[in-house]
């Protein structure tokens, strides 16, 4: 939907108007790189600069997209510990007629970062919004690793806890067998590798690190032999796991 605004141009005694299609207000979630810099859409490039006003997980990581793009639309922080009190005001300011962009620290708003609550209030709240394609980490990862992508499982992030964490791998465990595919911190990944290795037996599996980036890394084996290495990496992880 848009809405339609005229104006008049005088031109010497004649009065011609003009009826321009302008687009209404929205809340649009935007991909951004999750490390090369090029690696985000003309389109994401376009909205952000048009918007009234960006949300964004982390500001200092915006700042340094905007700069590169030259991008001087106005940023304020919208993370997991303001999002349950920003959301309604995003909404509401939407509601009021503004165009606003939502952005992750890297990737895609909404999956395994903030962007879940605002997309559900924005249903609840019969506001129109809008998800741009872009980069995600599994989505590379899970083709590196040569795995069955038909059926395969993201998970994302795990419980942070070793009893939630287990408890979610055993589930997985019991059934169907298919790639899964989850995010690890690095302090945190010798001891997922170790309740993998446990609770779903020696499977092979492969460590993606730092994609897109520099030292761009993809470690193969099975997840006894990358529990050997899991003390070396460091950086942003993808692991993916084959099935049985």
């Amino acid at each position: 939907m848009s809405r339609r605004i005229s104006f008049g141009l005088v031109l010497k005694t004649t009065v011609n108007y003009i009826t321009l299609t302008v687009p209404d207000a929205k809340l649009i979630f935007v991909p951004t790189p999750i490390g090369n810099l090029e690696d985000i859409t003309l389109r994401a490039i376009r909205i952000l600069k048009k918007a009234d006003a960006i949300a964004a997980e982390d500001t200092r990581r915006a700042k340094v997209l905007m700069n590169h793009y030259e991008i001087e639309t106005p940023v304020f922080p919208y993370h997991l510990h303001n999002e349950k009190k920003r959301a309604p005001q995003i909404i509401r300011r939407v509601t009021e007629g503004e165009t606003i962009a939502v952005i992750s620290e890297a990737g895609t708003p909404g999956i395994s970062d903030p962007g879940y609550t605002l997309a559900k209030m924005a249903i609840a709240g019969g506001v129109d919004f809008e998800v741009l394609p872009g980069p995600t980490a599994f989505v590379p990862a899970l083709i590196l690793s040569g795995f069955p992508v038909s059926g395969s499982r993201f998970e994302g992030f795990l419980s942070h806890s070793g009893k939630g964490r287990r408890r979610r791998l055993r589930k997985l465990a019991a059934e169907e067998p298919c790639t899964l595919v989850f995010y690890v911190s690095p302090h945190r990944l010798t001891v997922f590798i170790e309740d993998a290795l446990q609770i779903l037996g020696d499977r092979e599996a492969v460590l993606c690190r730092e994609l897109t980036k520099i030292y761009e890394e993809t470690i193969r084996g099975k997840l006894s032999e990358l529990q050997d290495k899991s003390s070396e990496v460091k950086g942003e992880l993808v692991l993916v796991i084959a099935p049985e």
